[in-house]
């Protein structure tokens, strides 16, 4: 791990050196807000996760405490076997615009695909895009999800309603909230993903496990 400076009270943790640099950095992340949470990491206002780095914002004044940084990381990295991450499953119907086109694709059928994506385990690498987006990747490195690899769309849609289940470019995710959006669209849920209101505003964060089930297999079963 390289720590580089990052204006004024901030530094990032950039893990792309690292042996399996986004496992790393992701494991560093679930360490690491665990501690800011308990109240270990004096000085620190925000940890913001992305694919292989974190920036870890201090606040002016007093800035990052890096032993502190580093004895978080240590005490994470100890205590990983023993920590069991959150879970959330997601009903999906899977009727998605965009369902068609990833199974052609991939030279699948429809069932295939949604097949695929329902029995991957998945994990949140870190949260990005807007409120409540998180980026899933498989749980296990060495799995591999073909729809989620699909390419984003050539054109990016002006809006995509909440709660729209999509991948691309080898994520999942749920949209929170509408926006726009150049994911491959697969289904919907109505499960809510981001709640201002609420506390914990969304139920996800970084190492958040999360199972998609398809509903119609659940009624027809």
């Amino acid at each position: 791990m390289r720590e580089r400076p990052a204006g004024r009270g901030a530094v990032l943790l950039d893990f792309q050196a690292t042996p399996a640099p986004r496992v790393a950095a992701a494991d560093a992340a679930v360490a690491l807000r665990a501690a800011l949470s308990a109240g270990e990491l004096p000085g620190v206002v925000d940890l913001i996760p992305a694919a292989t780095t974190i920036l870890v914002q201090g606040s002016p004044s007093r800035g990052v405490d890096h032993l502190a940084l580093h004895r978080a990381l240590r005490a994470g990295a100890a205590s990983a076997a023993d920590t069991s991450p959150g879970e959330v499953i997601i009903d999906v119907r899977y009727t998605g615009p965009d369902l068609h086109d990833v199974a052609l694709h991939l030279g699948w059928t429809t069932g295939a695909v949604v097949a695929a994506h329902t029995s991957t385990r998945w994990r949140v690498e870190f949260m990005g895009f807007a409120p409540g987006f998180g980026y899933l990747v498989p749980d296990d490195p060495q799995d591999r999800c073909p729809p989620a690899e699909s390419p984003r769309r050539a054109e990016s849609r002006h809006r995509v309603e909440a709660g729209s289940v999509a991948v691309a470019a080898g994520y999942s995710a749920v949209y929170p909230g509408i926006s726009p959006g150049g994911w491959n669209l697969l289904g919907h849920t109505d499960v809510e993903l981001w709640d201002a209101l609420a506390d914990p505003p969304t139920p996800l964060q970084t190492g958040t496990i999360v199972h998609f089930r398809d509903l119609a297999a659940q009624v027809s079963g």
